[in-house]
């Protein structure tokens, strides 16, 4: 998935000289939560809008209060998962994009990235969300993916939303004619299935049966 073409250069960053002062009316004015200091076109860093509020010299320029900068970037070609984990772990909604000598090229934004996600496939195509769990030494992607290809169903997409030392659950989107067959042979390959389905036959008959033996004990 191309990420370049979202790359932005709409806002100017920072340079050493400007002042605390303009750095507080720029986040008021947008909705940054950070955004670069460059000098010479090099990265030198990335200021918080949280951190620039704390700072009372308004009048003093960012340069001489480097201590404060943060640093983190990608590079223009990145892929976007590593895009995206560089977005969660500094809790920013904007990444600085260099080349390999740390000079400064533009930026990305979450909601651009966000956007581009949605437009997968996997998000954008209908089909079953399906939720699984296994335990974790006896789970594979492929035996995932033969269970419902071999059952003619097609794969949009899969990913492990949680894990434990002893468990492992993941979640797949796929489509297929006969859903409940699929649901019904990761049954039998020992997977717990914890979303629900309407065409899932499987909680439909044992719906009845508890129905069934209720009316029995009532007599």
């Amino acid at each position: 998935m191309e990420t370049t073409p979202y790359i932005l250069k709409e806002y100017s960053p920072f340079l050493l000289e400007t002042t605390i002062e303009e750095i507080k009316l720029f986040f008021h004015e947008t909705s940054f939560s950070h955004f670069p200091v460059v000098e010479n076109k090099k990265l030198i860093g990335i200021i918080s809008k949280t951190t620039i509020e704390e700072i009372e010299q308004d009048d003093k320029e960012i340069g001489y209060l480097q201590y404060a900068l943060s640093y983190f970037n990608v590079e223009e070609n990145v892929n976007i998962l590593t895009l995206l984990t560089i977005f969660s772990a500094n809790n920013t909604n904007i990444v600085p994009v260099t080349d390999l000598e740390q000079n400064y090229i533009g930026y990305f934004e979450l909601t651009d990235i966000l956007h581009l996600i949605t437009e997968t496939p996997f998000l954008k195509t209908e089909g079953i969300a399906l939720s699984i769990e296994k335990e974790i030494d006896k789970f594979s992607f492929s035996e995932v993916c033969q269970i419902v290809e071999s059952n003619k169903g097609k794969i949009y997409g899969l990913f492990i939303s949680e894990s434990t030392p002893a468990i492992v659950k993941i979640t797949l989107k796929f489509s297929a004619q006969n859903v409940n067959e699929i649901l019904q042979s990761f049954r039998r390959y020992n997977y717990l299935i914890t979303s629900k389905h309407k065409e899932d036959f499987y909680l439909e008959d044992l719906q009845e049966r508890s129905n069934y033996l209720q009316k029995y004990l009532n007599i």
